[in-house]
């Protein structure tokens, strides 16, 4: 292993912690109603949302330069799917003539 590959390795694993505690930390002071306020300023909230962005960005930049193409993004648990499922039960023989 070269010495660039491991110092990615280390980054890697180091943005990995990074990424985890930051959202342990906000799971952890988000109120369990969500009618209560915060304990966070709204400044505070924001920096956590840059660090969460500039995260993914140098992951983004290591996958690149490591040749990964990522193709993985979040999805809402509400957000609509792009694929149209059918059942095999509902498709029937078309008759031909």
């Amino acid at each position: 292993m070269s010495q660039g590959s491991s110092q990615f390795t280390v980054e890697k694993r180091i943005l990995l912690a990074m990424r985890k505690t930051l959202g342990n930390i906000v799971k952890d002071v988000t109120p369990a109603d969500k009618h209560l306020r915060s304990p966070l300023k709204e400044a505070t909230i924001e920096d956590i949302k840059m660090c969460f962005s500039l995260i993914s960005a140098r992951e983004r930049e290591i996958a690149k330069e490591a040749g990964i193409e990522i193709k993985d993004r979040p999805h809402f648990v509400d957000e609509p799917t792009s694929s149209n499922v059918v059942s095999i039960d509902t498709i029937t023989k078309m008759k031909t003539k």
